[in-house]
C-alpha cells in the first residue's frame, strides 16, 4: 500500500497484513490486522507517528521515499509491533529525535537500545507545535501498556489513538465502511486485549470527553471518520450492564458432561435466557472472549481428568480470570468416574472474578434425573438472578 492522505498534510502510511492469523503467538486473527503509521507535515516540522511490525518494515520504508525529512518520530506504546521499526526510522532521518513518555523512553531503551540521546521526553498534557499543526499528549496508560499514550492533532481534531479502540482487521479501506464487520473485529480486539482494564478505560474515556474529535486513527484497522459510535461501544463493552447471557465453554470425553449442557441449555432457553455454547476442542476463543464481554452468568462444563477438570475446562477458567469480565454469577457442571476436585481446582483458578458461585452439579457417571431436576433448579436460580440484576436483553 502507498501512503494515503486522510486531511491536508496528514497521510496514513504502514501496511496491511492480510495473511497474518495468529497474534502474539496467542491471538486469533482470523481477518488479519493493520499496522498504522502516521505522517504529519507541519508548515515547519514533519512528525511520524509510531512505526510497524518490523517483519514488515520495507513497506514503510517505501512509503517514506518520497520524505525528505522527519523531525520526530513519536513513540506512543512501546510494543514491537508500534516501536520495533523505529531503528530503521532513525537509521534514514539520523536527525529524527524520539517524542515518547519517560516511562516509555526506557521500555524503548530496553527493547531496542535507542540511545538515549534521541528523546525528547513528555508529559501528560504537553504540546508539540509543528508550525500550523499542533500535537496535544495524552497519557492513557493500562490500555494496554503502562506506558500508553494518544495524540490529538488539534487543528484537524483527529485522535491518534494507537491501541485504544483498535480493530485487529486486515482492509483496503481507509475509513470503515462496513460498520458491522467493524463492530466484530473491534469488539473482539477489545474482548481480547483491553477487558482486563475495563475500569482505567473507563477513565481514559472520560479524560477524552473535552476534545472535540472527528476522527479516531488507531494503530490497528481503520479509521474511525466517525467516531462516536466506537467510544459509545467502548462504554457498553467496559462499564455497561451484562445481558441476559450465559456464556457456557465445556468440554466432554465420553457425553455425560454434553448432556448434561444440552439438558441445562436447553432449560435455559425455555427461561428467556440466552446462551451461547463453545465446545472448546474446536472452539475459536476470540469468540468465546467477545461472548464473555456481554455475559451475565458463566457455567464451565467439565469432565474430570484424574481428580481435576480437563486442562481445556482449566484453560477456559484462567482465560477468563485473566480477561476479567464483568460477569456477576458462575457454575460448574459435569461428571466424574470414582471423585476428585473439580470445583476446589476451578474455584481456586479464579480469583479476579468478582462473582457469586452458584451450587454445582456433578454427576457420577451418565446422569440421572436427579441430576436433570438440579440442573433445572439451577436454571431457575440463574433465570431469578438475571431478571433480579435487571440484565440488558
Amino acid at each position: 500500500m502507498r501512503k494515503r492522505q486522510i486531511v491536508k498534510n496528514v497521510y496514513w502510511m504502514g501496511a496491511v497484513d492480510w495473511d497474518r492469523r495468529l497474534f502474539d503467538s496467542l491471538i486469533p486473527l482470523p481477518d488479519g490486522t493493520t499496522y498504522n503509521a502516521y505522517l504529519i507535515q507541519g508548515s515547519e516540522k514533519t512528525v511520524l507517528i509510531d512505526a510497524v511490525e518490523p517483519e514488515l518494515v520495507e513497506m514503510l520504508m517505501a512509503q517514506l521515499d518520497e520524505t525528505s525529512r522527519v523531525d520526530y518520530v513519536i513513540s506512543q506504546h512501546a510494543e514491537q509491533d508500534h516501536s520495533g521499526s523505529i531503528p530503521r526510522v532513525l537509521a534514514r532521518y539520523p536527525e529524527a529525535k524520539v517524542v515518547t513518555s519517560a516511562k516509555a523512553k526506557s521500555m524503548l531503551i530496553d527493547l531496542l537500545h535507542i540511545a538515549e540521546d534521541k528523546f525528547i521526553t513528555v508529559v501528560d498534557g504537553e504540546s508539540l507545535s509543528l508550525g500550523d499543526k499542533t500535537l496535544k499528549f495524552i497519557f492513557t496508560p493500562w490500555v494496554h501498556w503502562p506506558e500508553t499514550m494518544v495524540t490529538y492533532l488539534e487543528e484537524d481534531r483527529i485522535l491518534f489513538s494507537c491501541d485504544f479502540f483498535g480493530a485487529h482487521i486486515a482492509s483496503s479501506d481507509l475509513f470503515v465502511t462496513d460498520k458491522g464487520r467493524v463492530y466484530e473485529a473491534a469488539k473482539r480486539y477489545f474482548a481480547e486485549i483491553m477487558m482486563p482494564f475495563r475500569n482505567v478505560i473507563q477513565k481514559n474515556i472520560e479524560k477524552l470527553a473535552p476534545y472535540n474529535i472527528d476522527m479516531i486513527a488507531p494503530s490497528h484497522g481503520q479509521i474511525y471518520n466517525k467516531s462516536a459510535w466506537i467510544i459509545d461501544a467502548y462504554q457498553d463493552w467496559a462499564i455497561g450492564s451484562p445481558r441476559n447471557v450465559v456464556t457456557f465453554p465445556f468440554v466432554s470425553m465420553h457425553g455425560s458432561t454434553r448432556k448434561m449442557v444440552d439438558y441445562l441449555t436447553a432449560s435455559l432457553t425455555e427461561r428467556q435466557v440466552r446462551v451461547e455454547l463453545f465446545n472448546l476442542p474446536v472452539t475459536d476463543i476470540g469468540k468465546l472472549a467477545m461472548s464473555l464481554v456481554d455475559a451475565g452468568t458463566i457455567v464451565i462444563g467439565t469432565p474430570t481428568v484424574l481428580t481435576g477438570p480437563h486442562p481445556m475446562a482449566a484453560y477456559c477458567a484462567f482465560l477468563a480470570n485473566a480477561l476479567r469480565p464483568k460477569a456477576r454469577y458462575l457454575s460448574i457442571v459435569g461428571s466424574y468416574g470414582w471423585g476428585g476436585k473439580v470445583v476446589e481446582t476451578l474455584a481456586g483458578m479464579i480469583p479476579n472474578l468478582k462473582v457469586e458461585v452458584l451450587d454445582p452439579i456433578l454427576s457420577k457417571g451418565v446422569p440421572s434425573r436427579n441430576e436433570f431436576d438440579a440442573l433445572d433448579r439451577l436454571a431457575d436460580t440463574i433465570a431469578a438472578k438475571h431478571k433480579e440484576s435487571n440484565f440488558k436483553v
